[in-house]
C-alpha cells in the first residue's frame, strides 16, 4: 500500500463526478478520480452491446436535457445534442389511431388532436405547456445556486402555478386540464419515468419527476446526445484531464475512513483505500466527493443500514434492421422520431399501477421508446446505416424493483421482455422480433436490463436511476443552511465529505448540476 495526498478524492467516475473534478481541477485544486469500472462515464456511457455489431448504443442514458448551457459554457465542453423533430406519437389502445405531436408544425398537431376527437384539447396542452415553460424560465436558473427555501420558490412562481404543480398530485394537474384519456396519459407519463406512482400520488413523489422532467435549459426540450451519450462524458473526461485532475478507472474503492493524526480536529483529512490491478492502495484527501449512493457511501464509511429505495423500470436495446410498420398510418419515422408511447393512457398508466402493487407485471406493461439513429445515424456503422438499420430502446413503467423481490432474475428478465414485445406488438402490423439485427453469433440483437442488472452493474440502490427518490430544488424553510455543503445542498452530516451525484438535492438525470454544486461547496471553504 502506497499513500498520495490530494484536495479532492471523488469516489465514481460518472458524468457528476467528471464535471467536479473539472471545475476544481481549473480552481487549482489537485484532484483524483475513482471509478471501479474499466470505462469512465457511470451510467452515461456508449457502448458496443452485441457481438460483432457495429453500433454505439447510449446503454443506460439516453437523452439530455437538464445538462446546463452554463456548464458546457464553463467547462468548454465539446458536446452537441440534436433536438428531435417530433415531441412524441402516443397511439390508441387499438393502435388504429393516435397523437402525433411535431415541435415545428403547431397546424400539424392541432390536426392530430382533432383526428382523435379532442380538438380542444390542443389549446389546453398549449396553455398546460405555457406554465410549464414559465416555471422552467424562473426555477431552472437557480439549480447552480445556493439553495432556495420554499417560500423564496412559492413566491419566485406565484399562487397559481405553485399550487396547480407543487402542492396538489399532478395527476390531479393533469386531468382537470385535459378531456382526452390519451392525452392524460401522454402528459403523466414525464411523473412516472423512473418513479414508481399512483395518478393520484398525495406523496407528490410524481409531481418531483414531472418537474425535472420539464425544466430543463428551462425550454423542458429532451435532446439526443449527437455521438451518443459516451461523447458527453468523453468530453467531460478530456476537459477534466486537460485542468490537470487525475482520472484513474478500475479502481475499486474499499472504504473511506479518517485518518488518525493523533489530535481532534475540526477539519479531518479522509483516507480513501481502493483497489486497482490486484494491489490495495490509499490516497489521504481533506475532501471527499461521493459520486455514489447513499447506501454504498455508508458502507464504505463502515455502515450498512437497510434501506427502501427501489427504481421502477426496466430497459431494453434492440437493434433492427428497419424501423416497424404501425397499425395506424403514421410515418414510422415520424411515429419512432420523438418518444414513442404505448399502453401509456391515463386510466392504463393507474390500472398498471395498481397490478404492480398485486406483485404483477403490468398487462398490457406501459412502454416508450426512443430512436437515437433517427435523429443521429453517426453512432452506426457505415453498412447499418446504409442498411437501413436502427436503434430502439425501450423504457417501462410502473415497473417497481419490488417485482423481483424473492423471484429469480433471469426468468423475470425474460418476462420483462416479453412483456416489451407483446406491448410494442399491439400497436404494430408486424412482430418486432422478425426485425432484429442478428449479432456475429447468430442471436438476436436486444437485452434487457432489470432494476435488479442496475443494481449490480452501476451500484443502484434497488436499480434507482436517480440513486434515491427525488426530492424538490428547494428546501423547507426551517432548514439549516450555514454550511457550504447545506447550502449547496451536498451534505452528508459528515465534516468535508459530500454528495456529488444524483443523490443530492437538485440530481437526477444527466446534468451535471450536482457535481458542479459539490465543486461549489468545496471551493467556498477557501
Amino acid at each position: 500500500m502506497h499513500l498520495s495526498n490530494v484536495d479532492v478524492a471523488i469516489v465514481g467516475g460518472g458524468h457528476n463526478g467528471l464535471v467536479a473534478a473539472a471545475y476544481l481541477a481549473k480552481a487549482g485544486k489537485s484532484v483524483v478520480v475513482l471509478e471501479q469500472h474499466d470505462v469512465l462515464g457511470g451510467a452515461a456511457i456508449s457502448a458496443q452491446a452485441f457481438d460483432g455489431v457495429d453500433a454505439r448504443l447510449s446503454r443506460y442514458s439516453y437523452l439530455v436535457s437538464l445538462l446546463p448551457k452554463r456548464i458546457v459554457d464553463d467547462l468548454g465542453l465539446d458536446v452537441e445534442t440534436a433536438p428531435r423533430r417530433y415531441g412524441s406519437f402516443t397511439p390508441a389502445p387499438d393502435g388504429k389511431a393516435g397523437l402525433l405531436v411535431d415541435e415545428i408544425d403547431a397546424e400539424a398537431t392541432a390536426r392530430s388532436f382533432e383526428s382523435i376527437g379532442v380538438a380542444g384539447d390542443f389549446d389546453a396542452w398549449n396553455a398546460f405547456y405555457a406554465k410549464t415553460a414559465n416555471i422552467a424560465q424562473l426555477l431552472f436558473p437557480t439549480v447552480l445556486e445556493p439553495l432556495k427555501t420554499e417560500s423564496e420558490v412559492r413566491r419566485l412562481l406565484g399562487p397559481e402555478l405553485w399550487n396547480e404543480f407543487f402542492t396538489q398530485p399532478i395527476g390531479e394537474t393533469i386531468a382537470d386540464s385535459f378531456e382526452s384519456d390519451l392525452v392524460r396519459g401522454a402528459v403523466m407519463t414525464d411523473a412516472l419515468i423512473g418513479t414508481f406512482a399512483s395518478n393520484h400520488d398525495a406523496a407528490l413523489d410524481a409531481n418531483k419527476c414531472f418537474l425535472y422532467h420539464v425544466i430543463g435549459n428551462e425550454t423542458g426540450e429532451w435532446n439526443i446526445p449527437v455521438g451518443g451519450m459516451g461523447a458527453v462524458t468523453r468530453s467531460m473526461a478530456a476537459r477534466a484531464l486537460e485542468f490537470g485532475a487525475e482520472l484513474k478507472p478500475g479502481c475499486e474503492v474499499l472504504s473511506i475512513s479518517d485518518l488518525d493524526c493523533g489530535t481532534a480536529t475540526e477539519s479531518p483529512v479522509r483516507t480513501v483505500t481502493y483497489r486497482h490491478d490486484g494491489e490495495t492502495q490509499s490516497v489521504s484527501a481533506r475532501f471527499v466527493l461521493a459520486n455514489v449512493a447513499r447506501p454504498v457511501l455508508e458502507s464504505l464509511r463502515g455502515r450498512s443500514p437497510a434501506h427502501t429505495i427501489e427504481g421502477a423500470q426496466a430497459k431494453v436495446n434492440m437493434l433492427l434492421q428497419r424501423l416497424p410498420k404501425l397499425k395506424t398510418d403514421t410515418d414510422p419515422v415520424a411515429a419512432f422520431g420523438g418518444t414513442l408511447h404505448i399502453n401509456e393512457g391515463f386510466e392504463q398508466l393507474q390500472t398498471a399501477f395498481e397490478q404492480a402493487t398485486r406483485g404483477e407485471i403490468p398487462n398490457p406493461l406501459p412502454c416508450e421508446i426512443y430512436c437515437h439513429s433517427i435523429t443521429d445515424p453517426t453512432i452506426l456503422g457505415e453498412t447499418l446505416r446504409e442498411s437501413g438499420a436502427q436503434t430502439l430502446t425501450v423504457f417501462t413503467l410502473q415497473t417497481p424493483h419490488s417485482l423481483l423481490l424473492n423471484e429469480d432474475n433471469n426468468a423475470m428478465r425474460k418476462r420483462f421482455e416479453d412483456a416489451v414485445i407483446d406491448s410494442i406488438n399491439s400497436v404494430l402490423s408486424e412482430d418486432i422480433r422478425d426485425l432484429l439485427v442478428v449479432d456475429a453469433n447468430g442471436k438476436p440483437c436486444i437485452e434487457t436490463k432489470t432494476t435488479l442488472d442496475l443494481e449490480h452493474a452501476l451500484g443502484l440502490p434497488g436499480g434507482n436511476i436517480f440513486h434515491a427518490p427525488l426530492s424538490w430544488p428547494f428546501v423547507p424553510d426551517d432548514s439549516p443552511l450555514s454550511t457550504p455543503a447545506e447550502r449547496w445542498g451536498v451534505d452528508t452530516r459528515e465534516p468535508r465529505i459530500f454528495l456529488c451525484g444524483s443523490t443530492a438535492r437538485r440530481g437526477g438525470g444527466v446534468s451535471g448540476i450536482a457535481g458542479h454544486n459539490a465543486a461549489m461547496a468545496v471551493l467556498e471553504f477557501d
